[in-house]
């Protein structure tokens, strides 16, 4: 493998060492490093373990990163040009990773065998050494009975079930207890439907339907095709391990306040529902609820979420982002050029690049490898920051069969390119430049990578600093996407259900009620306290389409596209009108429309507004709160002393009637 020392210094930016076996004969210059206190980067994983251990023997556990520059760069047709793809590799490494938080499960091994057949007792009866054992059976056939009853045999079918590792709840249906008189096969009781049951454990051998989405990411759910005997012996292994507690990590934060799901039982954004494919996240009033026991850490609530209340945690945005601007700054300050940024998972991906590193050409010396949880919670600011940054592309590595439903990440990836085309980074007419491969073979991804079209990095690449939640991350990157670009337009026009835009109001017919800010759950939309206006900022627009279901007038409606120069001003003033002034003690109310426009409605067409009382009441409609009260007093004036209404008119009546005009035609 060979190593630009010059590149790799221009760079790193800081003290650079090379070695042979530092892991053998020259280990003792690892632990000279870690005595001089400092941060170290050490560009080998496969001895990681080794490393960690002498590193915790030294109280410096925390101060070592490690990064791949083997599989990653050097082992390439490429390799002699991937000096600066490897100093960027070590600059990223070398970026302070957060703290995770975990939640706790607690299973105590209770455990529901649910099965059809002498399969599912069989394998009740190897786990009930480790395991609190039940076994349902759903409609079986002709069961022999067990020999002793070493745990309960049940019939029954699961009609729902919700939980997680150490919570389950199934309501069972057709649930019956066995006969003990049973010769030749089980028989059971009287069925009944509705039974409900609780274990940590759910053992699936039905080979039928699972009982959850997403079922291979639900924790404490197991489940085999009882046709596929090595599937089911990996199956009983591991639930015989799954006893004490067990830390899981919290993949999504989420900001309540910061959510557009819904106000005043309108329903608003719901884009993290329909992506969802675990059923973790659940509508909760005005905002929604992500449950961190069943959220199974693909990301696709957080990339979608145009507000920020669904942010990832592994890492955060801002942490991700720094990375990337760490990687992108080494590349160019080492001397690489027409950079692509490649995201890939750790389960998939990693084994994906080592095998083309080490059996086939390797990664291209342009396309530099950033590994992340999951590939589907890469956002649109992830994009957006990296061709600004002066990245001349980015691949997302993706399963050619997704555990996850990729329709977000595809969204994502088609709503960053249509930016950067739009913007220049790449004609039109040619591929994208954001895209998404989706294979499992090495070989195949190599021709990918390959054959991916480059566009044209940013004029000037930007430098700034991402800092604080995901919206404002979003914010700055779309804006230096912009002003880094290389044919940069005024305005981009998106499709619907992006989650950028502006609006359209017929100020005409508005009457700032201000419904509509009430509404607004970004503060998009804003008044004052001195005058009557409505004011707008677009860059706080997620287009969730609230302002336009609440307003009374219909006045408003969702307009998605990208305005650079609105994303650039504070805010704008969509209507503004003089107030009302009181006319007792010059007190600015309402508006000069609406009082006048309320005046027209009533004088004359409603009998407390009517005659020479009538004008008494409509002044004192042109009178503050206050003022108004008081005429009401002084005036006597009662509410309720309407006329009286005429009597319901009865059969009776009508009757009467025609009895009267048959005697008078008589």
């Amino acid at each position: 493998m060979v190593l630009d020392g010059d590149s790799l210094g221009k760079g790193c930016g800081g003290r650079l060492e090379t070695a042979d076996q530092l892991c053998g004969r020259e280990v003792e210059r690892f632990r000279a490093g870690l005595a001089t206190g400092v941060p170290l980067t050490v560009a080998c994983t496969l001895q990681a373990p080794l490393f960690e251990e002498i590193a915790a023997e030294a109280g410096a556990a925390g101060r070592v990163r490690y990064a791949n520059i083997r599989e990653m760069a050097g082992w390439s047709r490429e390799g002699a040009m991937a000096g600066p793809k490897m100093a960027a590799l070590l600059a990223a490494a070398a970026e302070p990773a957060p703290e995770h938080r975990f939640v706790s499960m607690e299973c105590a091994g209770v455990a529901l065998v649910y099965g059809r057949d002498e399969a599912a007792i069989e394998a009740g009866r190897r786990l009930a050494e480790h395991l609190d054992i039940t076994v349902l059976l759903s409609r079986p056939g002709e069961v022999a009975p067990p020999v002793s009853a070493e745990f309960p045999v049940l019939r029954g079918t699961v009609t729902a079930a919700k939980g997680h590792l150490g919570a389950f709840e199934l309501r069972i249906d057709d649930y019956a207890l066995p006969s003990p008189s049973s010769r030749e096969s089980l028989r059971f009781g009287a069925p009944r439907d509705g039974a409900t049951s609780t274990c940590d454990l759910v053992i699936d051998l039905t080979g039928g339907t699972p009982l959850f989405p997403a079922h291979e990411t639900r924790s404490g759910y197991l489940r085999a095709d009882p046709r596929d005997p090595a599937s089911v012996e990996r199956m009983l292994f591991a639930a015989s391990h799954l006893v004490g507690t067990f830390d899981k990590a919290r993949f999504v934060d989420v900001h309540a306040e910061l959510c557009a799901h819904s106000r005043s039982r309108i329903t608003g954004c719901t884009r993290c529902l329909e992506v969802c494919p675990t059923g973790a996240i659940t509508s909760a009033g005005d905002h929604v609820a992500i449950d961190p026991y069943v959220c199974a850490g693909c990301g696709g609530c957080a990339a979608i979420c145009p507000t920020g209340a669904a942010a990832y945690a592994l890492p955060p945005a801002d942490a991700l982002m720094r990375r990337l601007r760490a990687l992108m700054l080494a590349y160019a300050q080492a001397g690489g050029r027409d950079g692509i940024v490649l995201f890939h998972d750790g389960d998939h991906g990693e084994p994906l690049l080592h095998a083309l590193g080490r059996f086939g050409e390797g990664l291209p010396a342009h396309v530099l490898p950033v590994r992340v949880n999951e590939v589907t919670q890469v956002g649109p600011e992830a994009f957006a920051a990296l061709l600004a940054y002066g990245a001349a592309g980015a691949q997302v590595l993706a399963r050619a069969r997704p555990k996850h439903d990729l329709a977000s990440l595809h969204r994502t990836a088609a709503l960053a390119d249509t930016l950067a085309r739009a913007l220049g980074y790449g004609a039109p007419e040619a591929g994208p430049i954001v895209g998404v491969i989706e294979t499992d073979d090495p070989d195949l991804l190599g021709e990918a990578l390959r054959a991916a079209r480059r566009g044209t990095p940013a004029r000037v690449p930007a430098g700034f600093s991402p800092v604080g939640d995901k919206r404002s991350v979003l914010r700055v990157s779309v804006r230096e996407m912009h002003v880094a670009a290389p044919a940069p337009v005024p305005v981009v026009p998106l499709a619907a259900g992006a989650p950028f835009g502006g609006l359209d109001f017929r100020t005409e017919a508005c009457t700032l009620c201000l419904a509509c800010v009430g509404a607004c759950p970004t503060h998009a939309l804003s008044d004052s306290a001195d005058r009557p206006l409505l004011a707008f900022e677009e860059s706080l627009c997620v287009q969730c389409g609230l302002c336009a279901a609440t307003c009374p007038e219909d006045v408003i409606s969702l307009k998605p596209q990208v305005d650079f120069a609105a994303w650039a001003e504070p805010r704008r003033i969509v209507k503004e009108e003089a107030p009302f002034d009181c006319i007792t003690c010059g007190k600015a109310f309402g508006t000069r429309s609406t009082i006048e426009r309320v005046i027209e409605k009533l004088r004359g067409n409603h009998w407390m507004f009517a005659g020479a009382a009538g004008e008494s009441r409509i002044r004192a409609l042109m009178m503050c709160e206050d003022c108004r009260v008081e005429a009401a007093y002084n005036e006597g004036f009662d509410p309720h002393a309407m006329p009286e209404r005429p009597k319901p008119r009865t059969s009776e009546d009508y009757l009467r009637e025609r009895a009267g005009k048959a005697s008078e035609t008589a």
